[in-house]
């Protein structure tokens, strides 16, 4: 797959002197937020990443090509074309193949960083099991590719729509470590607590650098997850919000919303219940999410040196 790989100058220029890389979505631009917070929260984004002496590599696809970092154009067409697709595992040879744009889900982006060697990726939120998945089967690949693609994903926990006691569940039987960063409790997105504890609580991103280093020498195949839970001036009270999404979920399942389109339904539902506030406390999480994943990769390149 490496031939489809194209990497702006900025990002290429980093690979050549060793110099500490993050991963970023496409998905969150195109399907997770309105325009033009999109837009805004992504060059943001990666200017998070570079004021913490990172380089930002944002991921998507476009005519035939995987690209590692976007220009502010490219940038643009993801956060506005509405024909945009996500891209999972099973979606690439579909997509590049026929030329069409594609958004790197969680998944994807994975599969991506490692052919292009970027070993931390910064997002919102995980996917994972939904609710009543023992039924439906409902399981995101971001798991399975948790449990094979060598990618650190710092991130504000699971989305706090699915269910969090079977995605952990799922995590720990493919041996994907779960990393609080200072935090016990692993953290349900829009807020900072959940009902369920993380595996290891590590407080500094040079010793999540050397769990990182040490797996992978081990060649313990696989991701990690880092919870950082969403800073508390923008934290959403727990309690409230799965009250908002129970009822939301079971609005969802009464217009027959599945698949795909189960997930910006019930974004887009839970910011009009929340008044807005939920897109305030999205955009506040992957910021501070890039900052840590900038700080773990500049600690990693520390550690190897």
């Amino acid at each position: 797959m490496k031939e489809y790989l194209s990497f702006t100058e900025e990002v290429q220029h980093a690979r050549e002197n060793n110099l500490p890389i993050v991963a970023l979505e496409t998905t969150i631009i195109s399907h997770g937020m309105p325009y033009p917070q999109n837009i805004e929260m992504a060059k943001t984004v990666e200017k998070i990443i570079r004021d913490n002496g990172a380089v930002p590599a944002t991921l998507g696809i476009m005519n035939g090509q995987i690209k590692i970092g976007l220009n502010d154009s490219e940038l643009e067409e993801f956060a506005t074309n509405q024909s945009v697709e996500k891209v999972s595992r099973r979606d690439f040879p579909y997509i590049l193949s026929t030329g069409k744009i594609g958004a790197t889900t969680v998944a994807g982006t994975m599969i991506a960083a490692e052919l292009a060697g970027i070993e931390v990726f910064a997002t919102g939120g995980i996917g994972g099991v939904h609710r009543e998945g023992e039924i439906t089967w409902d399981v995101s690949a971001d798991l399975t590719e948790l449990a094979q693609s060598n990618v650190a994903v710092v991130c504000a926990g699971a989305k706090s729509i699915l269910d969090l006691g079977r995605t952990l569940e799922y995590l720990e039987t493919h041996g994907v470590p779960v990393v609080g960063y200072q935090c016990d409790t692993f953290p349900s997105f829009y807020s900072r607590e959940s009902d369920f504890s993380v595996d290891y609580r590590i407080d500094t991103a040079q010793e999540i650098a050397k769990v990182m280093d040490t797996k992978w020498k081990l060649e313990l195949k696989g991701g990690l997850v880092i919870a950082n839970p969403v800073p508390e001036e923008h934290a959403l009270p727990f309690t409230e919000m799965e009250s908002i999404i129970l009822k939301v979920l079971k609005e969802a399942q009464e217009n027959g919303i599945t698949g795909k389109k189960v997930t910006p339904f019930l974004l887009a539902k839970i910011k009009e219940m929340t008044q807005g506030k939920s897109l305030e406390t999205n955009i506040a999480l992957v910021n501070h999410n890039a900052k840590v994943a900038a700080q773990i990769a500049v600690a990693l390149k520390q550690v190897r040196k």
